[in-house]
């Protein structure tokens, strides 16, 4: 049966005028109109219930008209291969649209596996004031803040504005019904450039220094025709002088027996279903009520054509213009009453309540009166929603006229306007809203200079020739229904949380386990944390645990947290359009088409996509990685480095600076020349490490590795910005600005001689750790430098990124009769490891300091202070039995260790372990004791045999110890050996 409302019977204030279609809801075809959700379609085609719900398996019907629905959660299905199944959507939020399928969820439904193919973005704005809520109240506050030369925008979760009167009757402002003064007010604000208003847009989060984050529902109303490049949904990241919330409340319902069947629903959500979707969600009702603005209800469903059997009030005196509306609508009326249980019919839906009396005590009285309907308004009063004020840390306080938490605390350029405040009526809305106005408008002109007494002057009236239907007297807070028999313990029939599916019983159960805070309760019953976060339970779950502890006062069991988001946001949008290949997007040198015209097989570092070796033809890793060694060690290869990062340091302070975060010195450092430097954390831990050049007083180059140099950065910023921020120092990421070409091998100054012919490049005219600015022969502008992570003979020529093909290139000719060879990641890590060098993160893992490392050279003797120094002398970080970095060479000398594989003394017995003998060997796992394990391992061209470096108690005092390593579930034996194993002396450096 058809329960949709003609013109007559509704305004329809939220539907076009359009031709209907069709949508499907569990496999039914229903009408739906534009503008209609999925909720208001199934209403009006005469479905009420949902799903049944996620736990008990109830009967379950559509209880609100918005972002508060606790029942119904629907599944939408994809249309085509560019869609996905989304699930946990409120049906009271999704709008409906030609072709639209959806599935009701009983339980918690299924996430699509597939990725979704949506487009998302992100943008950021900076306004003077930015409001929360288009209701009467944010639009009166824009109209006043916009008159003061203020950047505005105005946000509303909903397509059309107007709040609350969209889903009001009779309501007249400027000699226009409520909802066309709200368009025609947005309207009149858009012709101002400095005006921006963003409807369907959720603000879920208000944080510090009033940042605020939106979301834009941007396709979802759209035919699938006009989808196409448009991102389905907008983050929005705002920066506000001022912020005004002016938010609304939410209508509670009541906790009775059987408080959740199919036909219950909020007074509110009737009169919304009523007048704005043109949708009647039953034909006999009967409407219970704490408080006047149920009457409302009342006369919305006389209008509409429904029989309003009985208004059940539960205060003792209802005021007359109350008892008038009452007899208006033919009603029966039951003062001092309340429902006390539900009947259910067909399908279980609501076909009767039982109505007594109760008493100022909250006892039942009086004889129980049967009255039969098939839709019952509740109205258990209304919470402000106050979220966003708690996410700034602003504190609420109880209002006894309202039965509800409203703001109390001020917070720092933030403003309250309308229902927020725990005003309900439209004067006062209207009133709220100018006077927020002004205040943020006067507050943002002050930040910007102008003269705020001037614009005391522009004030005009808020709101002319209001007319409101009735007026609002005090709640009668009444959280809980008594039911004929039991206690409360027993109750498991009055619903506190309906997604939740938890009762009174379960807060009693809590209580008795000794929970008397409201957080507590939360966690032991699980109320309050649906996706729904409580809207429509968190108050009556405060006041019940507040009756069972004897308190009048709800802030005695403490004041619920509302945590961001307000409302669910997916991930996609968070992720914007750092998704797929996006989400880590991989960096890519200049030189990057050569290594692939080369063949070249990459590995990832950090993000950056690196050469990690070059095979020929056929070639294994091994082999290439064989060839490519020789190459260095016995004549020349070349190395793309342009990875390493790059942070150019700037000030007057900038040696003093680089003196506080390396363990040794930069202050005495010479311009024109580098130094390899050491950061530990302040623990003495190893953080980094690179070569720093000095390219004037006040200006230095420092490198990182290539993975590290993010987090180098925030290691900087961090220590100038919070705990020298005297210094006087900058500093700025460059890694990309350069191109880095490294010529290594002994015939290496023969091809730099080549490339860079008009400087002197021999080892005493260009020694080591020196640099030098100059020209190449090609007539590009370089930095050619003398520094080795190979032991050998090698410069590393900097350019301009643009340059770096070229570059390369030129160097590949210039070596070609020496027979260059390009290098990868892989030949340069054992390149590394024959001298001893490290890797952080490699060989360090956060717990070696420099002198485990074998670095006790690079750590400063003279300073007074840099970050770690107090911990080397720790007694954990100085004691003898620290773990080493030396090198192990396996007694078969074709045998590779795996790297990570632990260490043990030479005798172990493998047979002791309680496990089966498959189990691995793991450090500490109480069946082997472990002395160490490895961090690097290799096979040497140059040693003519495999070697590795590792982290040994006491290793550099052992040198010459045969100890043993698992392979394969055997022992092998490898011996203890120098950190250095090729060129000790250092002599092939300078060639």
């Amino acid at each position: 049966m058809s329960m949709r409302l003609s013109p007559e019977h509704s305004p329809r204030y939220g539907l076009a005028d359009s031709e209907p279609f069709s949508i499907t809801v569990d496999g039914v075809e229903i009408e739906a109109y534009d503008g209609d959700t999925v909720a208001s379609a199934l209403i009006a085609s005469g479905r009420i219930h949902t799903a049944e719900s996620m736990y008990r398996h109830r009967p379950r019907g559509i209880l609100a008209a918005g972002i508060e629905e606790p029942n119904g959660l629907i599944t939408v299905r994809s249309r085509d291969a560019h869609d996905i199944d989304e699930t946990m959507l409120p049906v009271t939020t999704v709008p409906a649209t030609p072709g639209l399928e959806t599935l009701f969820v009983s339980g918690q439904g299924a996430l699509d596996p597939r990725p979704d193919p949506a487009l998302y973005d992100h943008k950021h704005r900076h306004v003077d004031v930015l409001i929360v809520g288009a209701g009467p109240a944010g639009i009166a506050a824009a109209r006043s803040a916009l008159a003061g030369q203020c950047r505005v925008a105005l946000l509303d979760d909903q397509p059309l504005p107007g709040g609350s009167l969209l889903s009001t009757r009779d309501v007249e402002i400027d000699g226009l019904s409520g909802p066309e003064w709200a368009r025609t007010e947005i309207e009149k604000l858009e012709k101002n450039s400095d005006f921006t208003y963003l409807p369907r847009t959720s603000a879920f989060g208000c944080y510090d220094a009033n940042y605020v984050i939106a979301v834009e529902n941007r396709t979802d109303h759209l035919p699938r025709a006009k989808r196409p490049g448009v991102s389905r949904q907008r983050m929005w990241q705002f920066r506000a002088a001022e912020v005004i919330l002016a938010t609304g409340a939410i209508e509670r319902p009541l906790v009775f027996k059987n408080n959740d069947r199919p036909g219950i629903m909020l007074a509110s959500a009737v009169s919304t279903y009523i007048n704005r979707y043109g949708a009647l969600p039953g034909h006999r009702a009967a409407l219970f009520t704490t408080n006047d603005a149920g009457y409302e209800s009342a006369l919305d469903l006389a209008a509409a054509g429904a029989k309003v059997a009985a208004i059940i009030d539960a205060r003792p005196s209802v005021p007359e213009h109350c008892r008038k509306i009452a007899r208006e609508v033919g009603a029966a009326l039951y003062a001092g009453s309340a429902v006390i249980d539900t009947d259910a019919g067909e399908g279980g839906l609501l076909s009767a309540v039982t109505v007594r009396g109760l008493n100022d005590n909250t006892e039942l009285t009086s004889e129980a009166k049967h009255i039969e309907v098939d839709l019952l308004a509740v109205s258990g009063g209304y919470s402000p929603t106050v979220h966003l004020h708690t996410h700034r840390q602003g504190k609420t306080t109880w209002n006894t006229d309202i039965a509800g938490f409203v703001p109390v605390s001020p917070v720092s350029h933030q403003h309250h306007a309308g229902a927020l405040t725990g005003k309900y009526s439209l004067e006062d809305a209207l009133e709220e809203g100018h006077r927020a106005g002004i205040e943020a408008r006067e507050k943002a002109a002050e930040a910007k200079g102008f003269n705020a007494g001037k614009l005391k002057r522009e004030v005009a009236e808020a709101a002319v020739g209001t007319s409101l239907p009735l007026d609002r007297s005090p709640v009668r807070p009444v959280w809980l229904v008594p039911a004929n028999d039991g206690d409360a313990a027993e109750w498991h029939e009055h619903f506190v949380d309906f997604q939740r599916d938890q009762a009174v019983a379960e807060i009693m159960r809590a209580f008795g386990a000794g929970m008397h805070n409201i957080e507590h309760i939360k966690r032991y019953t699980s109320i309050g944390t649906a996706n729904d976060q409580g809207k429509t339970s968190g108050v009556n779950a405060m006041a019940i645990l507040a009756a069972a502890l004897g308190e009048d006062n709800l802030e005695k069991v403490g004041v619920s947290n509302y945590r961001a988001p307000y409302t669910p946001v997916p991930f996609g949008v968070i992720a914007g359009r750092e998704r797929g290949d996006l989400f880590d997007p991989a960096r890519l040198t200049s030189i990057h088409p050569w290594h692939l015209a080369h063949g070249a097989k990459f590995e990832d570092v950090g993000q950056w996509k690196r050469p990690w070796y070059y095979p020929q033809g056929a070639e294994s890793m091994d082999a290439a990685v064989r060839r490519e060694c020789a190459a260095v060690r016995e004549s020349v290869g070349f190395m793309d480095g342009t990875t390493l990062g790059k942070i150019e340091i700037r000030g007057k302070d900038a040696a003093e600076f680089l003196d506080r975060v390396y363990t040794n010195s930069f202050r005495l450092l010479k311009v024109g020349m580098g130094r390899y430097g050491v950061m530990c954390t302040p623990d003495g831990m190893i953080f980094d490490d690179g070569v720093t050049m000095r390219l004037a007083d006040d200006r230095f180059l420092m490198t990182t590795t290539s993975s590290g140099a993010a987090k180098v950065l925030d290691h900087l910023e961090e220590y100038s910005q919070t705990e020298w921020p005297e210094l006087d120092v900058t500093f700025t990421s460059v890694t990309e600005q350069y191109a880095t070409i490294t010529v290594a091998g002994p015939k290496s100054r023969a091809v730099i001689e080549k490339v860079v012919p008009n400087i002197d490049v021999s080892a005493k005219g260009f020694p080591f750790m020196a640099f030098r600015d100059t020209t190449l022969a090609n007539g590009i502008p370089a930095r050619v430098c003398r520094i080795s992570f190979s032991g050998e003979l090698c410069f590393e020529i900097n350019v301009e990124a643009f340059y770096g093909l070229y570059v390369w290139e030129a160097v590949e000719e210039a070596g070609r009769e020496f027979g260059i060879t390009p290098y990868g990641t892989e030949t340069m890590h054992v390149l590394r490891a024959e001298k001893g060098f490290i890797i952080v993160g490699q060989d360090t893992d956060g717990t070696v300091t420099p002198q485990d490392a074998g670095m006790d050279w690079v750590v400063s003797k003279k300073k007074e202070e840099f970050l770690g120094k107090r911990s080397f002398a720790r007694a954990h970080t100085a004691a003898p039995g620290r773990r080493h970095l030396v090198s192990v060479l396996p007694v078969d000398r074709r045998l590779r260790l795996r790297e990570g594989a632990q260490l043990v003394e030479k005798g172990t017995d493998l047979t002791v372990r309680d496990a089966d003998v498959t189990t691995p060997l793991l450090p500490g796992n109480g069946q082997i004791e472990d002395i160490g394990f490895v961090t690097s391992s290799y096979d040497s061209v140059a040693l003519g045999r495999t070697f590795a470096l590792a982290l040994i108690e006491r290793g550099r005092e052992r040198e010459g110890e045969i100890i043993s390593s698992p392979v394969d579930g055997r022992l092998v034996d490898v011996e203890i050996g120098p950190l250095c194993l090729f060129d000790p002396e250092g002599e092939r450096r300078d060639g």
